[in-house]
């Protein structure tokens, strides 16, 4: 699906983080954006953003854990925007804590937004593309939801059942023969607000483990999955590595993140066990895309490249094997 001024996009979770630097990359694009979040205060900023590139949006708060809230928001779009051609669903809500000390509310609360939330946008996002079967519909999703680990209990079990919930609709999308995309772009650390919002009983500040990038680079995956109908993408090679080595070593990495996880979700900066968070409530403040991780986030990602590029590289490599096979040959003599 090409990308063109005038296309109705929905993006959940749109007012700060990942969700931001998506609806903008729609925006910049000449996209009609509808902004579902919790924050009226940062949908407008949200708005303002794209209107200043060149986009339309339409801010509408709402709470993604409530499924006649979704479907309304939905049917608000179509109303006032038109079709709906492309639907994000990117909303969450996490607990960084030992799983012992979350209580059953938080974990409802943290898969009621991060899967039922995915859920309740699908429905809504299907409900008006299958009339017309078209559309494109994106989950974003994490490495998480393959290699889980400790202090993310809630959003790693949330991310596993976007998964199977996804490979299910797909299977019965491809019975139906249906024309509508469905695919998932698998995150890894991004360096987004949650860290400073995220509700947590860690002693100090919270932060994304390993290799951490910049929330544009998940936006240009987003918008090639959706031009290039891709069924998964993998941002960076830091999840492919984990994927990988939880299929090969499974009981050694899970020694590995007992040992290291828990320092490695944590700054050195003690944080106030009263601070506020964003679990049920929205976080005042003028929050973008980024968070505090700027000064190690990466820009760009070469697995991204290779990932986006693949099909010419593999033809030009087959065509230097060509060359090589018949170089090595030499002249026939008559």
């Amino acid at each position: 699906m090409k990308i063109q001024p005038g296309m109705v996009v929905v993006v959940t979770g749109a007012s700060a983080g990942v969700g931001r630097a998506i609806a903008t990359a729609f925006g910049r694009k000449g996209a009609r954006v509808a902004l579902l979040a919790r924050d009226t205060d940062r949908l407008e900023e949200a708005r303002r953003e794209i209107e200043g590139l060149g986009g339309q949006a339409l801010p509408i708060p709402l709470d993604m854990a409530d499924p006649e809230q979704v479907e309304a928001a939905a049917e608000r779009v179509e109303q006032e925007l038109g079709p709906i051609d492309v639907w994000i669903n990117n909303a969450m809500v996490t607990v960084v804590a030992p799983m012992v000390e979350i209580t059953p509310q938080e974990f409802r609360r943290a898969t009621d937004v991060t899967y039922h939330g995915v859920v309740w946008g699908t429905m809504a996002a299907l409900r008006r593309m299958r009339a017309r079967d078209r559309g494109s519909i994106v989950q974003i999703g994490s490495a998480l939801a393959y290699r889980a680990i400790p202090l993310q209990a809630p959003y790693c079990g949330a991310k596993h059942a976007v998964n199977g919930f996804t490979e299910a609709l797909r299977c019965e999308l491809l019975h139906d023969k249906s024309r509508i995309h469905l695919g998932m772009v698998e995150l890894p650390a991004v360096n987004t607000p949650q860290f400073d919002w995220c509700r947590t009983r860690m002693p100090r500040h919270p932060r994304p483990m390993g290799t951490v990038y910049q929330p544009e680079v998940i936006a240009k995956a987003v918008l090639a999955t959706v031009e290039r109908r891709r069924r998964e993408v993998f941002v960076a090679f830091s999840s492919t590595k984990a994927i990988w080595a939880d299929k090969l070593f499974p009981g050694l990495l899970d020694r590995y993140l007992a040992r290291t996880a828990y320092e490695g979700q944590q700054m050195d900066e003690p944080i106030s066990p009263d601070r506020p968070d964003n679990l049920f409530q929205p976080v005042p403040g003028a929050w973008g895309a980024h968070g505090r991780f700027d000064g190690e986030a990466r820009s760009s990602s070469a697995s991204l490249w290779l990932s986006l590029n693949k099909g010419w590289l593999l033809g030009a490599a087959g065509a230097l094997a060509l060359g090589w096979i018949a170089a090595q040959r030499g002249p026939r003599r008559l």
